[in-house]
């Protein structure tokens, strides 16, 4: 099934920069990255437009010379936003993610993809970038949402629909089972960011609060938004107590950062918000992006895929994968409800940089989730 183009208010300009400087920049690298007589030549393909707004991601293809054959391999290039890009969130640690995908990808079975050459300076493009190895296959796409019923996931049969949801469940699982993770991952601690708190819980939402800080004041339009702030004051209330041990939060853990092929994981992308955190972090992020478009289906009278991604079968998938019990996610529902907030304010600033939208006098009017926000702030008495 073809997907449709989106519509102007929903694409989205993603960086400034000019894609062929990045092209003959790359090939004056890697003459110095490879080995003497690799003759190395880059051909952009351009970049990924359907799903993501954080790093900057371009595919292209690398030919080179080894042992005297020539070869074409097929990359991602993973690069830093430019502050002048207006980027998603206040800081790109992106050795971190790099480090984090390869121990991920070391340690465990899940497909994470295996990266490569690096260049950490900036003294390249400007900012920080690596290489990782492309995958094919298929994504559920973010615009428009998987869920509005021109999409191949859409489409798909029941069983099929059930075999992906069971088998990205067991992707969470598989992370999260990797041994001693708060000692090998020590350094995605927020407090390695400098983000304070007596726990760990604490510290992450230290972060979301450093976050949204950020986005609330940016000089393109400094949109607060007295719902966030509602919601982070009920966060700092009611911490919980015990959350388990920590282990490796993917952090952005939605099937739209994941390539597919027969509905099995192929691929899983996208690391900017990976962390040290509890299980029920990554779980509840999953669902609550689901139900995030299912919202938006609703608002629309689309039909939507209400029995897919629901909190009581996910629940059950990754007791079954991961063999733990989930504790309550209620807090951590509000979270991402918190965090999914600070996304809309930064997504917002971006298209008023860009041109793509006036700025809107009640910052609040883009938070498309904020009637479900309001709701669930009501119901836990925030």
């Amino acid at each position: 099934m073809t997907q449709a183009p989106p519509p102007p208010e929903m694409t989205f300009q993603r960086s400034g920069r000019d894609p062929a400087a990045i092209g003959a920049k790359l090939e004056q690298w890697l003459v110095t990255a490879l080995p003497p007589g690799a003759d190395p030549s880059v051909s952009l393909l351009g970049g990924i437009d359907a799903n993501g707004l954080s790093s900057e991601t371009v595919l292209l293809d690398v030919t080179s010379t080894h042992a005297g054959v020539r070869d074409t391999k097929a990359y991602v290039l993973r690069v830093t936003p430019r502050p002048e890009d207006i980027p998603v969130f206040a800081s790109y640690d992106l050795q971190a993610q790099y480090d984090a995908m390869r121990l991920a990808g070391s340690l465990s079975d899940v497909p994470v993809p295996e990266v490569g050459l690096a260049e950490m300076s900036g003294s390249v493009l400007g900012t920080p970038f690596f290489l990782m190895e492309r995958v094919d296959g298929v994504v559920p796409p973010d615009v428009m949402p998987y869920n509005f019923g021109d999409s191949w996931l859409f489409g798909a049969s029941p069983a099929e629909r059930a075999a992906l949801q069971a088998r990205s469940v067991e992707v969470l699982a598989g992370l999260h089972s990797i041994p001693d993770a708060a000692s090998r991952f020590d350094f995605l601690d927020p407090a390695a960011a400098g983000h304070a708190g007596e726990t760990l819980v604490a510290r992450n939402l230290a972060k979301t609060r450093d976050w949204y800080a950020f986005a609330s004041t940016a000089e393109e339009w400094g949109g607060r938004s007295p719902l966030v702030e509602r919601g982070l004051a009920w966060l700092e209330a009611n911490l919980p107590a015990d959350v388990g041990e920590p282990v490796l939060c993917w952090g952005d853990a939605r099937i739209g950062n994941i390539i597919y092929r027969d509905f099995a994981p192929v691929a899983v992308l996208d690391w900017e918000m990976v962390s040290l955190g509890p299980r029920e972090m990554d779980v509840t992020w999953m669902i609550f992006a689901h139900r995030i478009f299912e919202d938006l289906a609703s608002m629309l009278e689309l039909p939507g895929m209400p029995d897919f991604l629901t909190a009581d079968e996910v629940r059950e998938a990754y007791a079954a994968a991961a063999g733990v019990e989930l504790g309550d996610l209620t807090w951590h529902e509000v979270h991402a409800a918190v965090m999914w907030g600070v996304i809309y304010l930064r997504i917002a600033a971006r298209q008023i940089h860009f041109g793509e939208i006036e700025a809107p006098e009640d910052p609040e009017s883009v938070l498309y989730h904020r009637a479900m926000f309001e709701a669930m702030l009501d119901e836990v008495g925030a």
